[in-house]
């Protein structure tokens, strides 16, 4: 009967980060940096576009929000409280 001995393997995965984490990270950190560039370079242009969000605003809140006014187009008023 033999004895298997995992040691190594234990020692190699607590010796620090894998090279994918490792690459993640520097992938992370190039993104943030050219996040950053790009915003200072574009900074007219991206505060200049705040100006028009309040007229997109309008549009989509009276195509999304006009469900709750009690405009029902079923036609039928069998349901209706009033009374007949």
């Amino acid at each position: 009967m033999s004895v298997q001995d995992h040691s190594d393997n234990r020692e190699r995965h607590q010796e620090g980060m894998s090279t994918k984490a490792k690459a993640g990270i520097v992938l992370i950190g190039f993104l943030i940096i050219a996040g950053v560039l790009l915003f200072t370079e574009h900074r007219a242009h991206v505060l200049g576009l705040f100006v028009w969000l309040p007229l997109l605003a309008c549009p989509l809140m009276h195509f999304f929000m006009h469900g709750g006014h009690g405009h029902h187009h079923g036609g039928s008023r069998q349901n209706d409280s009033r009374g007949v």
